[in-house]
């Protein structure tokens, strides 16, 4: 989800219907208004209003700030309930490109808190990131073709079977600068 519109396929409607259901949950259970969460989470009442629903299609960062703006975390608004059905099937789709990229999320600890993430992306894809909390990190392991983080340092390509570690308070991108496409595991601390 680089970027905020309609969402485009049914499995990305299930899950900004997921969040924004969580969000006015949450925002509701705080007794905040609309426009205090949006305050808080630095977005307009409008885009807030449409995210709660389930008629936007909010970035990873917007998400992320939603949730730190309320006192928990992506995975805990991304992920099904444990009991839900499919809840253990092949993840949450949370981001879905035009030509074919995607991001799931496949599961989080709590303590600590950490996210492992399956990506694909497309030859020529790319995902622009916005920088986690200070001190936040993420490891990728490369399982298919080579993928390029676009570091604040320069970039660095990692290949097939390779493993990286960034710190994700920075500015940074995924890259797939090649034919074939990337797939990649990913895990986040401390975001």
């Amino acid at each position: 989800m680089s970027s905020e519109s309609a969402p485009d396929s049914q499995a990305t409607q299930e899950f900004v219907t997921r969040i924004g259901r969580r969000i006015r949950t949450l925002r509701k259970q705080r007794g905040w208004s609309v426009q205090q969460l949006a305050d808080a989470a630095r977005l307009s009442r409008r885009m807030l209003t449409d995210i709660e629903l389930g008629q936007a299609n909010p970035s990873l960062a917007t998400v992320d700030r939603v949730a730190l703006a309320l006192g928990t975390d992506f995975a805990a608004l991304a992920l099904p309930e444990d009991d839900a059905p499919g809840a253990e099937a092949e993840g949450t789709l949370v981001w879905e490109a035009p030509d074919g990229s995607t991001a799931l999320l496949l599961g989080a600890t709590e303590n600590p808190r950490a996210e492992l993430w399956r990506w694909t992306l497309a030859p020529g894809g790319r995902y622009d990131a916005e920088p986690d909390r200070p001190g936040a990190q993420e490891i990728h392991h490369v399982l298919a073709g080579r993928l390029t983080l676009a570091l604040e340092t320069g970039p660095q390509v990692v290949g097939p079977g390779q493993s990286a570690t960034i710190a994700s308070d920075q500015q940074y991108a995924y890259l797939n600068e090649h034919t074939e496409p990337t797939v990649f595991m990913r895990v986040v601390s401390g975001a």
